[in-house]
């Protein structure tokens, strides 16, 4: 069984209902993800193997597509030797290419959500609510291939285990704050999150700020903010690293991004500064406690821009950070009670 999930790191992790309904009836699975989302897959319990491509359809900067590339890709996952492919998608993109290079590589049966004619590339075609949130899309793709959830399995995220330890994290209780995303638009201004930050500290919160290599500047600058309550972890963990951090958190700050998935699957609460790009319906914190704060309403909602067009990011930018804060004492109180 192969179930192929070809995108960013938080959509790999809000398959992981449907890939443990596969896994259950038919053993660890081979998961077909992007290189980006690879670390992802690795973390979810129903996959045996994880296999990365770049899918030139799907990839936010794709690459170039001749028929050689194409060829090799068929090559490769020929010699997986999979029977069986479920295909999960967002409501704005096609598993139909896909479906022509498994189809071509020997899959003899292929499952996927397809609005469009599918004509000999899919035995099973569906067509799901595009409203629904992304976990339950994936859990009606993978039943409708005969894969319905098991018994008791109430659909959460989740990430295996044991977690690996991670020198340098400060004793808990902390708060999380993840500043970047993955897509520019999805960000609190990187002054809000100092601000937010440094009001956390005020409120005698340690702080720990967490982010990719590339993010280390912003980090630092955010750390900083909170005076010695704060600590920079950014560069220093991989994607199980940062599941340890986020998991003995508090609450944990975040965008619509990766992380904010993260800490559903180890049950931690979420502040979601959620820039509606699209639709929080499909998208947010997936059964954790979690508040959100922007403007869900905003004329520009739906927009999918990857970089803000709009003078001040007005969805996000205009919550003042004492809301935040105010959002991580409401969220953490509600949960203690």
């Amino acid at each position: 069984m192969l179930v192929a999930r070809c995108d960013n790191v938080g959509d790999v992790l809000l398959a992981g209902p449907a890939v443990r309904a596969v896994a259950a009836a038919a053993g660890p699975v081979t998961f077909l993800s992007s290189p980006q989302g690879a670390p992802a897959a690795e973390l979810l319990p129903g996959v045996g193997e994880v296999v990365a491509e770049r899918l030139a359809w799907i990839d936010a900067a794709p690459p170039p597509v001749d028929r050689g590339s194409l060829e090799a890709m068929v090559d490769r996952l020929g010699a997986l030797g999979v029977e069986e492919a479920v295909i999960l998608t967002s409501w704005h993109q096609s598993p139909l290419p896909l479906a022509m290079l498994l189809r071509a590589a020997g899959v003899e049966r292929i499952t996927a959500n397809s609005t469009d004619y599918p004509g000999s590339l899919l035995d099973v075609r569906v067509q799901v609510d595009d409203d629904l949130h992304e976990v339950e899309r994936g859990v009606q793709i993978a039943a409708a291939a005969g894969f319905a959830a098991p018994a008791g399995d109430d659909l959460s995220l989740a990430v295996r285990g044991p977690l690996p330890p991670v020198a340098g994290l400060p004793a808990a209780p902390y708060v999380v704050l993840h500043p970047g995303a993955s897509v520019p638009a999805r960000a609190w201004a990187p002054a809000r999150m100092a601000e937010a930050a440094a009001e956390l500290a005020r409120r005698g919160a340690r702080v720990v700020v967490t982010g990719g290599r590339g993010e280390a500047e912003l980090c630092a600058a955010v750390a900083a903010a909170a005076g010695p309550a704060g600590t920079d972890l950014s560069g220093r963990t991989d994607l199980a690293g940062l599941a340890t951090v986020i998991a003995s958190a508090r609450a944990v700050v975040v965008g619509n991004t990766g992380p904010a998935h993260l800490a559903a699957a180890v049950g931690t609460p979420v502040v979601s500064l959620y820039a509606p790009t699209v639709p929080a319906q499909r998208w947010l914190p997936w059964r954790v406690p979690v508040r959100v704060l922007g403007d869900l309403g905003i004329p520009c909602a739906g927009c999918r821009a990857r970089t803000c067009p709009v003078p001040g990011h007005p969805c996000i930018d205009s919550v003042p950070a004492a809301a935040v804060a105010d959002a991580v004492d409401d969220l953490v109180g509600a949960v203690a009670a």
